[in-house]
């Protein structure tokens, strides 16, 4: 708990066996519980995380792989349905540092309805991988277009949500795999919602980036799917 509010942090897992364990023995101990959504990983990754000795942490597991987006759907209802407040996303490849995920409830708990960790605000930037940087510039620049809101790295999956907003938004419509991040901005916009960005470290050491150029294209379509999708609907309530 923090200031009162309950926390939970959803982990997204695919093919996580060999860091998951590291990964969740570093949840901070304010979080009420860890929700670990196994995606149908062919791998030891359930398996792994329920090893771990932490009694805040919950297993779900897909049957099927349905995508990274899929899986924080999975972890948020859960997280609802246990009467959380604030839903943080902290992903299962040990890529986010523990300490930042305080200053992203905070930024929950202090007003926004969604706080977004922004990698290339913080005095680490240079650490990413340069490919990924203009990557996420471009995307960045084209979901900025698109929803109105000014974010500035839309990619980064370190993230907290109102559990207020997480309640009202289409969760069913959210894009399930890579591009989630892009098309839950849009929802949030198109329901003004306020969001908000915190500097986050970016973390590369022995973790895997799963992006890839084809991903960047997918995440383009996906943008433009919401984009007009939501155009047309407020032309038809007009």
């Amino acid at each position: 708990m923090l200031a009162e509010a309950r926390v939970a942090v959803v982990v997204p897992a695919y093919r996580e066996e060999r860091l998951i364990a590291r990964m969740l023995a570093r949840v901070p101990a304010y979080v009420d519980a860890i929700y670990v959504v196994d995606d149908a990983s062919p791998d030891g990754t359930l398996a792994a995380a329920g090893r771990v000795a932490d009694p805040r942490i919950k297993l779900v597991r897909h049957a099927d792989n349905r995508g990274v987006g899929a899986a924080i759907v999975s972890g948020y209802r859960a997280a609802l349905a246990d009467g959380h407040d604030v839903l943080g996303v902290m992903a299962g490849d040990d890529q986010m540092h523990p300490d930042d995920l305080e200053p992203l409830v905070s930024a929950v708990l202090a007003g926004a309805d969604y706080a977004k960790g922004n990698r290339f605000a913080h005095a680490e930037a240079g650490k990413m991988p340069l490919a990924r940087r203009l990557g996420g510039h471009f995307l960045s620049l084209l979901t900025r277009r698109a929803s109105g809101l000014r974010v500035s790295d839309t990619q980064c999956g370190f993230t907290a949500l109102s559990a207020r907003a997480a309640r009202v938004l289409p969760l069913d419509e959210l894009w399930p795999r890579y591009g989630y991040p892009n098309d839950l901005l849009l929802l949030l916009a198109a329901r003004g919602f306020r969001v908000t960005e915190v500097p986050v470290r970016p973390v590369y050491a022995d973790e895997r980036s799963g992006l890839r150029p084809w991903h960047v294209v997918n995440i383009v379509g996906v943008i433009g799917r919401r984009y007009v999708r939501i155009a047309r609907s407020t032309s038809a309530s007009a």
